[in-house]
């Protein structure tokens, strides 16, 4: 089975081959993969051990291994297919972080438009001067 995996904002092709190898941007690795629980699993690659707690929802993960924190994004074929047809692939989480403190003014997109890069999202008051 093949899926992307955004981490980091950094996308990987990842395919699971049916020997339980995986291969990672055409890369094999050997890993060996144990549920200990609905959320603990235990991997074991290159001799080494790693316990790891996997949070799921609609898609985005959290995943914690050796007390770091990591988010991504699996999306099978399928999903990419729609994806590319709809115009496109967000990475990340689309959250927009405000360069200074200030108040939101407006707001000329809606949840779910399609924006570009330098578009406009949000316009915010800082200092008696709104920014862009």
């Amino acid at each position: 089975m093949k899926y992307t995996t955004i981490l980091n904002n950094e996308m990987y092709e990842v395919e699971i081959l049916k020997d339980g190898a995986v291969l990672v941007n055409g890369e094999r690795h050997e890993v060996d993969f144990l549920s200990l629980d609905e959320s603990l699993y235990s991997i074991i690659q290159n001799n080494r051990s790693q316990d790891l707690a996997i949070d799921e929802n609609n898609g985005n993960y959290q995943v914690l291994v050796d007390g770091r924190l990591y988010e991504a994004q699996v999306l099978d074929q399928r999903t990419m297919l729609m994806m590319s047809r709809k115009g496109g692939l967000m990475l990340g989480s689309g959250e927009v972080h405000a360069p200074m403190p200030g108040l939101v003014v407006d707001v000329p997109v809606a949840e779910g438009d399609t924006v570009e890069a330098g578009q406009t999202v949000v316009i915010l008051e800082s200092m008696k001067m709104q920014n862009e």
